[in-house]
């Protein structure tokens, strides 16, 4: 048991798998029915699950999808994209108008949901293509480049449907954020799973992953072995944009309709604390899409635990905030140092006492 702890402590994963400890402990001792799953019946009278621990896996699939763009931005640039949350209104929008068509409230669909996706892929994409030209052809940083799309990006969402809130009346939309009909579980697990798949067989079998960590560790010197930097810094933002039309996708399907200023309001910063708590350096560089994925589920136990105890929603970000900084902080090599000798310090004594 020792020598698996040891062994552990030196993986990236390990300070996601502690805080979801930490959590699933703390929910267990001050409240156990915060893991009761119970089978309810929704609006269109199929069986569904419901619980917690349900709104985790399906709010966490959203956030999960987003951080492995989000990974391969911050390992390439040494940057993060803080317009995700834009983008994502922008996407929907899109899904939106082109399914609504001039006519914000329809009866029925204007086009296939596969075409308003692909046309979402190709906007989204585009900002992200956007974002990338910035930083990878001008080399402005990325948290700067990124800010003219999180300025403008919810106006540009609102123009997209001339300011209007279209909704969608046919009842087979919803199942995209919502459930499958005979299937209790919610579609965006199965959506995040999906992308996940697609995910690690583009790192096992490209170099894509390689190409990436090299041009964060030292773009110079990926240059001098024949990598086009720029290119792989311009690739992990239109990657990410084409995540973010993912989630724009399930944004939308959920109301069948879009409230530019809220939706995806500050998933950017978790999706950000996503990939931080899944120990990868923010400056670039390495990484670890596990655990960031699995980082992404842990920053939604906490949201969800911080809603159960009734936290109010205008003060989430700062505990949210407290508790991973606590978490960064305890996962960098300075302070895990120290905490090894520590401990070496501790073991003669303990020696000693016996």
């Amino acid at each position: 048991m020792k020598n698996i702890t040891k062994k552990m402590r030196g993986k990236q994963i390990f300070i996601p798998i502690v805080a979801l400890v930490l959590l699933a402990l703390f929910n267990l001792i001050v409240d156990p029915s915060f893991y009761k799953v119970t089978m309810d019946v929704n609006s269109a009278g199929n069986p569904v699950l419901s619980g917690y621990l349900i709104t985790i896996l399906d709010y966490g699939s959203e956030l999960a999808i987003l951080a492995i763009g989000m990974t391969l931005v911050t390992a390439a640039s040494g940057g993060q994209d803080i317009s995700v949350g834009a983008t994502v209104a922008i996407a929907g929008s899109v899904i939106l108008r082109v399914l609504c068509g001039t006519n914000s409230r329809p009866e029925t669909l204007q086009a296939p949901v596969i075409v308003a996706f692909l046309v979402a892929c190709l906007a989204a994409m585009a900002c992200g293509a956007f974002n990338g030209l910035l930083v990878a052809k001008f080399n402005i940083q990325p948290m700067i480049a990124t800010l003219i799309l999180f300025t403008a990006g919810r106006s540009i969402a609102a123009w997209v449907n001339n300011n209007e809130l279209p909704v969608i009346s046919e009842e087979s939309f919803g199942v995209y954020g919502g459930f499958i009909p005979g299937i209790p579980i919610p579609t965006p697990v199965f959506i995040m799973l999906i992308c996940v798949l697609i995910t690690g067989l583009a790192l096992k079998y490209t170099n894509l992953g390689l190409y990436t960590q090299a041009v964060g560790i030292n773009a110079s010197s990926s240059r001098l072995n024949g990598l086009n930097p720029a290119f792989i810094k311009f690739l992990s933002f239109v990657i990410l944009g084409l995540c973010v039309a993912v989630v724009g996708l399930i944004k939308v399907s959920r109301l069948s309709s879009i409230n530019y200023s809220v939706i995806a309001k500050d998933i950017e910063m978790d999706a950000i604390l996503a990939v931080a708590l899944g120990g990868n350096a923010l400056s670039g560089g390495k990484f670890n899409m596990a655990a960031s994925i699995l980082g992404a589920y842990v920053i939604q136990f906490l949201t969800t635990t911080l809603y159960k105890f009734n936290v109010d929603s205008a003060a989430l970000s700062a505990y949210k905030a407290v508790v991973v900084i606590a978490l960064v902080v305890c996962s960098a090599p300075v302070v895990r140092k120290k905490f090894a000798g520590l401990a070496k310090k501790l073991k003669p004594q303990a020696k000693e006492v016996a």
